[in-house]
């Protein structure tokens, strides 16, 4: 017959077994914690900056929205790689493929086509960009928090989700249209290019 121990008396070894599953367990949901809190101050600050800023300078303020919120913005967007990491690994179980496009789609935009035309990056459609995506994740990481620790809102689950519907279609629009905007202009520097160099040799 099996001996019978009251948690008292279980083993040493068999208590530590138990506990290290669920010190792990614990670390893994303060660290998703952290990182969300992370993120949803970085998106706070970001909003909160351009809401003040626009009611303070008004339409001035579209022009310099990069170089005053820029740096912030990119460091939330590489620290959203690591997301990635987690589904990879299992501390986030989430499906992959979407999370990867929107990461990959930002990351892009910001730090390929904004960061490498200096002309594009005082356009207005700049302040929109930013102020969607800061809108959308502003909500989002709060959502996320409370669900690692198994906390649910309904008042935020609803909110998250009726965001998201309109949001989403109108950051992918905006997206395409400063994408559009880049190659209008990146064509009409390589013709004004080439009408130079005609002229020089007329």
């Amino acid at each position: 017959m099996k001996a019978k121990f009251s948690p008292s008396e279980m083993p040493e070894s068999h208590q530590s077994a138990e506990r290290a599953p669920q010190a792990r367990y614990r670390l893994k949901i303060l660290y998703l914690f952290t990182y969300n809190l992370i993120q949803f101050c970085g998106y706070s600050w970001i909003s909160t900056n351009i809401t003040a800023r626009f009611l303070t300078f008004g339409k001035d303020s579209l022009v310099d929205t990069y170089h005053s919120i820029g740096a912030v913005m990119g460091l939330c967007q590489l620290l959203s790689i690591l997301e990635l990491i987690h589904i990879l690994t299992g501390i986030e179980q989430s499906p992959f493929l979407p999370r990867f496009l929107q990461v990959t789609e930002r990351n892009i935009i910001l730090f390929v086509v904004i960061t490498s035309q200096e002309e594009m990056q005082s356009k207005h459609v700049v302040w929109a960009l930013f102020s969607l995506w800061s809108t959308l994740d502003v909500i989002k990481y709060p959502y996320r928090m409370l669900s690692v620790i198994g906390s649910d809102l309904h008042i935020l689950s609803w909110i998250q989700h009726c965001v998201w519907m309109p949001l989403s279609p109108l950051i992918v629009l905006t997206e395409g249209l400063y994408s559009s905007c880049c190659q209008s202009h990146e064509e009409l520097k390589q013709n004004t290019k080439r009408n130079a160099t005609k002229a020089k040799k007329n």
